[in-house]
């Protein structure tokens, strides 16, 4: 009985730790593209929908433990470029054309390759400049709000210490708590506790497709789909690539209407389904992904009351708590946009581009950075082309450095 219940049980966790741990990252950034609150509670559910639907389609279909998660670098790449020319109904066409890329490189090989193709430095520097100004609204929420913010930081730091996926739930409950104290009056008007969805139709501008959809694109391959291979492949499964970016990218397409900007395969999460603390027999592990879906769809119904809860703080507060969940997530980028000596300078570039938020012709810093990054290693691949290269000082073998997927 117990080796039954072992992966529902790790699914449930995967579930908890997988919504708690990010939700306000997305609310946060649908609201900063210009949702209003009903929107961004119908987003919340329509992604948390999404993700447990193909978790199951996937497990059930290819009987492997292939979690499904929203796009957490894609929703703060919301806030990093907030506002759109066009406002919501531009950003909810950016989700759809975005959805739309996600299944054409499912489709057609040649388009996951080219996203591959994106040197690994400069992607990783885009990603890290996204993540930089979220990761650090702790330490602004210290010195705005200190009463409300140094439980949740310290809460944080503890549970980082001696049980580390339930670091974020366990801030989000300390900022829970500090919150219920400290308000006083009724509740937010106008928003439905009861799961709702509130449809926009799309619309397209040239901007919000180039500073949106194709950044938002990008990073959702290059920091999710990409990372969730790697973890699967880690714990020896080799999984249909292809099918999962079909199945997620029709998926966000859909639900694009609804608010709901990407989902993915999960690269945080993947191990606790994919890992031997899920069953072990890895044959059985693909109940926990299955789980795990089930549990997201179930607390996306829970939307309402999330975005009410997110009303009822400072934005400072809430962007602290999204701010500690991307922390390992920054980590991770920028020791991969650093790693290699060549490609150094062009992440730097890449790096500060993005995290200055600048926005020109109406798009955001992100593609910017993108462009600038790799201008950045065409030009100095130019400059060295016929020279020799210099026989390194340091032999290959101390030289090389590894490392891990996120996750």
């Amino acid at each position: 009985m117990a080796g039954r219940l072992q992966p529902v049980l790790a699914g449930v966790v995967t579930a908890l730790v997988g919504f708690a741990s990010s939700f306000t990252v997305v609310l946060a950034g649908l609201r900063a593209v210009g949702a209003d609150d009903a929107q961004a509670a119908s987003g919340l559910l329509a992604v948390s929908v999404a993700a447990g639907l193909c978790a199951v389609w996937l497990g059930l279909r290819h009987r492997l433990p292939m979690a499904i998660a929203w796009s957490t670098p894609g929703a703060a790449l919301l806030v990093a470029t907030g506002p759109v020319p066009g406002g919501w109904p531009a950003a909810v066409g950016a989700f759809l054309v975005a959805g739309l890329l996600i299944t054409a490189a499912g489709l057609v090989p040649v388009l996951g390759r080219a996203v591959a193709a994106i040197p690994a430095p400069v992607a990783a520097a885009m990603l890290a400049g996204v993540l930089l100004p979220l990761c650090t609204a702790p330490v602004r929420a210290l010195v705005e709000t200190p009463r409300l913010a140094a439980p949740v930081v310290l809460a944080w730091l503890l549970l980082h210490r001696f049980a580390r996926r339930w670091a974020v739930p366990g801030a989000l409950a300390a900022a829970a708590v500090a919150i219920a104290l400290t308000t006083s009056g009724p509740g937010p008007d106008g928003l439905d506790l009861a799961p709702t969805v509130v449809f926009t139709p799309p619309a397209w501008t040239l901007p919000a497709v180039v500073g949106l959809a194709l950044p938002l694109f990008l990073v959702t391959m290059a920091a999710q789909n990409v990372p969730g291979m790697a973890v699967l492949a880690g714990y020896g499964y080799r999984a249909p690539l292809g099918s999962a970016l079909r199945v997620t990218g029709l998926a966000s397409a859909v639900g694009a209407p609804a608010g709901g900007h990407a989902v993915n395969l999960a690269a945080i999460t993947a191990a606790l389904a994919a890992g031997p603390d899920a069953h072990p027999d890895p044959e059985r592990r693909w109940i926990a992904s299955v789980t795990a879906g089930v549990g997201l769809a179930l607390l996306g119904l829970g939307a309402g009351a999330a975005t009410t809860l997110v009303l009822l703080s400072p934005p400072i507060l809430v962007e602290a708590v999204a701010g500690l969940a991307l922390l390992g997530a920054l980590a991770g980028a920028v020791s991969a946009a650093v790693a290699a000596p060549e490609g150094r300078e062009a992440a730097v570039v890449t790096f500060v581009v993005t995290a200055s938020g600048v926005s020109l012709l109406g798009v955001g810093g992100a593609f910017w950075g993108l462009v600038a990054g790799c201008g950045m290693l065409l030009l100095f691949r130019r400059r060295g082309a016929g020279r020799a290269e210099p026989t390194p000082e340091v032999p290959p073998q101390r030289a090389r450095t590894t490392s891990t997927p996120a996750g």
